[in-house]
C-alpha cells in the first residue's frame, strides 16, 4: 500500500493541483477542508476531514499516518470570524498536531517576499507562519509562489478578463509599471511535490518563466479578449474604492487595499532563477476563449452556505 501525503485544501484552487499530481504519482491523499461535502473531481480519489482546529486531539488524530503534509491553508481577506490572525493560530495549532502526529516532512505554500515587519497582514501573516513552521524543527520546504494563474478555479486572470469583457473601462492602481511574475498553478504543484521529496530544509521561489509590468499583463488579456475600450491609471486609494464599488455589484471582494499596495510594491516578483515553466503569453494564447466568460466569486467560494 502507497503512503498517505495530506494536502490542506485538496478541494480548492491550489490544493487540488498538488493533490492530483500526488494520486497520479501512485500515492494515497487524504485532505482537511472546511467543505468536505462539497462536489468535487476528486472526491472519490481523496478522503476527506473536516479541519479540526476547536480540537487539538481531533487534529492529531486527523494527521496519524500521514506521510507529508502539503499545507496550502490560508485566507485572503479578513471575513467575519476568518481573520489573518485566526489563520496564523490554526496553522500554528497544524504544524504542532503534525509534530504530535509523526508527520515526516511538511511542504508549505507561502508567498513571495513575506515579511515580520510588512505593514501589510496578508504578507505579515505568512512571514510569521513560516516562522511557526520553523520552530516546530520537523523537516519542511518553504514554497514561496508569485501570482498564479491556471487551472479551472484561476481567479486573478479570470477576473481580469472578465472585467475587460463586461466593464466599459478597465482601471489599474498607479502606473502599472511595477512587475510581476505569474506561475502557473500546475507548476507550483510540481514545484511541491519535488520539495516533498527531498530531504533537506529549504525555501524556494515558484516563480515563471515570464517578468513583465503589470500594465503588460493587463495589454496581453485585453488584446486576447478582442477588448477595445479605455484603460486608465488611478492613484491607489481610488483604486481600492473602485474595487470596493465593483464589490458591490458582484458580491464579492474584488481586491483589497493590501493587495494593491503589494502589487504596486512589487512583491509579487522573485529574486530567483525561475522555476515555472509554463509561459503565461503561450498560456493566455491557448485559453482566451474560456476566460472572462463567469465572474469566480471568492465569497460564493469559500463562505457560501
Amino acid at each position: 500500500m502507497s503512503e498517505i501525503d495530506l494536502v490542506t485544501g485538496a478541494f480548492s484552487y491550489s490544493g487540488s493541483h498538488i493533490a492530483q499530481r500526488l494520486l497520479e504519482a501512485g500515492r494515497q491523499v487524504r485532505t482537511l477542508t472546511a467543505h468536505a461535502d462539497r462536489e468535487h473531481p476528486l472526491q472519490r480519489d481523496v478522503e476527506a476531514q473536516a479541519y479540526r482546529f476547536d480540537d487539538p486531539a481531533a487534529l492529531v488524530r486527523s494527521l496519524e499516518g500521514v506521510h507529508t503534509l502539503y499545507n496550502t491553508y490560508w485566507v485572503r481577506f479578513d471575513h467575519g470570524q476568518t481573520t489573518f490572525t485566526n489563520a496564523v493560530e490554526n496553522s500554528r495549532m497544524l504544524f504542532c498536531a503534525a509534530q504530535r502526529a509523526g508527520v515526516r516532512r511538511v511542504v508549505h505554500v507561502s508567498i513571495t517576499n513575506p515579511s515580520i515587519d510588512s505593514p501589510l497582514p496578508y504578507f505579515r501573516g505568512k512571514a510569521l507562519v513560516e516562522y511557526a513552521l520553523v520552530q516546530t524543527a520537523m523537516p519542511y520546504a518553504i514554497v514561496r509562489p508569485t501570482w498564479l494563474f491556471g487551472g479551472q478555479r484561476d481567479v486573478l486572470v479570470n477576473n481580469i478578463a472578465w472585467i475587460l469583457r463586461h466593464v466599459p473601462v478597465f482601471a489599474t492602481p498607479g502606473d502599472g509599471r511595477y512587475l510581476v511574475q505569474p506561475v502557473h498553478v500546475d507548476d507550483l504543484a510540481r514545484i511541491c511535490v519535488d520539495a516533498g521529496r527531498q530531504g533537506d530544509d529549504c525555501v524556494i521561489d515558484a516563480a515563471g518563466p515570464e517578468r513583465m509590468p503589470f500594465a503588460q499583463l493587463v495589454a496581453l488579456v485585453r488584446t486576447a479578449m478582442g477588448n477595445h475600450g479605455p484603460v486608465i491609471s488611478l492613484p491607489p486609494a481610488l483604486m481600492t474604492a473602485a474595487a470596493r464599488a465593483l464589490g458591490l455589484v458582484v458580491g464579492d471582494v474584488v481586491l483589497t487595499r493590501d493587495e494593491i499596495t503589494g502589487l504596486t510594491q512589487g512583491l509579487l516578483v522573485s529574486h530567483e532563477p525561475p522555476r515555472g515553466e509554463i509561459v503565461f503569453s503561450r498560456w493566455l494564447a491557448d485559453h482566451a476563449s474560456s476566460l472572462g466568460n463567469s465572474y469566480a466569486n471568492e465569497l460564493q467560494r469559500h463562505f457560501a452556505a
